[in-house]
């Protein structure tokens, strides 16, 4: 019988910290010690591995020299050779992530976790100039690392831009000493304790993620905002719509609707993609549309409004 042997995907541009990270988890924290462990490194940064040092821990480390190298048949012969108990994947950050990620693994390889390192200090300048490829770096990872963090890195903002493509990523926040910051990244550009909420369009996006991440927050609470109004004939006569916006997360290809179920008594009388102010009071309750429970508004004003200069919203 083959038993699986645990993969660990790491991903992240060049000097994110990549090979520290793993290292560390290896050395430091004597994971999988006993075990025949692999690293393969597709990848040559400024940190190296200390190869000599990590023979003695029954470690192996195999370069891979180009992307055109790393296939299917090279990794079965690390398997082969190496015969590892468990594999560590230092990816290539150019490389696209879908190869790795359909590609068909040895016999009893499997990814089990995958995790993306990031240096905050210039997390900001590649969205400005290669967003798409920074967010492909963490679309499917499981654990989102911001190493080098100082006082100054607006981690909110961060946490919003990861959850805007990967809701499911656990984030963590080093300081450039390696400690961990758990210090809250949750802050809010609006206050929640106004009798009424005012979402702005510039807001819209953080609005959308924390609802739908923390319904409790907002149960009863009464909200207002400027929304595209989604109500195709297939919603006849039931006194149902969908208000929300036109999302971008990294580049046009990526725009989406990202709206909420709104109960409203005089919804047949509001026309499909009609914009609309609405004041509504959210509920958290069961709705089919979200498989489970979610928010629902319940409308108490219903405004005829102008379609804005910028009909977009952003996440970020």
């Amino acid at each position: 019988m083959i038993m699986d042997i645990p993969v660990y995907l790491f991903t992240g541009f060049m000097d994110s910290g990549k090979t520290s990270l793993i290292t560390q988890t290896l050395q430091e924290n004597d994971f999988g010690i006993g075990s025949h462990s692999l690293i393969i490194a597709c990848e040559d940064g400024d940190e190296e591995y200390d190869e000599e040092a990590l023979a003695k821990d029954k470690i192996t480390v195999v370069a891979v020299e180009s992307e055109e190298e790393f296939t299917e048949e090279y990794l079965k012969e690390c398997d082969d050779t190496i015969k590892p108990d468990q594999v560590f994947i230092e990816y290539n950050g150019t490389w696209e992530s879908a190869k790795i990620l359909e590609m068909k693994l040895p016999k009893g390889w499997e990814i089990v976790q995958s995790l993306a390192t990031v240096d905050a200090s210039t997390f900001e300048l590649y969205l400005t100039n290669m967003r798409a490829m920074m967010m492909e770096q963490v679309f499917n990872t499981d654990v989102v690392i911001f190493n080098r963090c100082t006082d100054d890195t607006p981690k909110a903002k961060f946490r919003r831009t990861i959850k805007a493509v990967n809701r499911r990523a656990q984030i963590v926040y080093e300081r450039e000493d390696g400690t961990i910051d758990e210090s809250d990244a949750d802050e809010l550009p609006y206050d929640l304790d106004q009798d009424v909420i005012e979402i702005t369009d510039a807001d819209y996006g953080i609005f959308y993620l924390d609802v739908q991440d923390n319904p409790q927050k907002y149960e009863g609470k009464t909200i207002r905002f400027l929304g595209l109004v989604y109500r195709p004939d297939k919603f006849g006569k039931k006194p149902m719509m969908v208000p929300g916006r036109f999302a971008m997360t990294c580049c046009a290809e990526d725009i989406q609707f990202i709206g909420l179920k709104c109960k409203y008594d005089k919804a047949v009388e509001i026309p499909h993609k009609s914009w609309i102010y609405i004041t509504a009071e959210i509920h958290n309750e069961f709705a089919k549309e979200y498989r489970g429970k979610g928010p629902v508004l319940y409308a108490k004003e219903v405004v005829k409004a102008e379609e804005p200069e910028d009909s977009l919203v952003y996440f970020s």
